[in-house]
C-alpha cells in the first residue's frame, strides 16, 4: 500500500452493523509512501494507522 499526504484512507466495514470509515492522510511515516499513516477522521480524531487488508487508499 502506498499513499501521499491528502489521500483518503478507506476502511471497509467488517460487519453489517458498522459503516465504512474514511479519513484524510495527513502524514506518511513509512518509506516511499508506506504505512504507518497519521489519519484525521471526520470526527476530528487523529491517529496513527497501519491499514489492514480491509483498507485501501483513494487518491486525492
Amino acid at each position: 500500500m502506498r499513499a501521499n499526504v491528502g489521500d483518503r484512507l478507506v476502511v471497509e466495514s467488517a460487519s453489517a452493523e458498522q459503516h465504512r470509515r474514511e479519513g484524510e492522510i495527513i502524514e506518511v511515516h513509512g518509506e516511499e509512501g508506506a504505512p504507518p499513516y497519521l489519519v484525521r477522521w471526520p470526527d476530528g480524531h487523529e491517529g496513527l494507522c497501519w491499514p489492514g487488508p480491509d483498507a485501501r487508499v483513494s487518491p486525492a
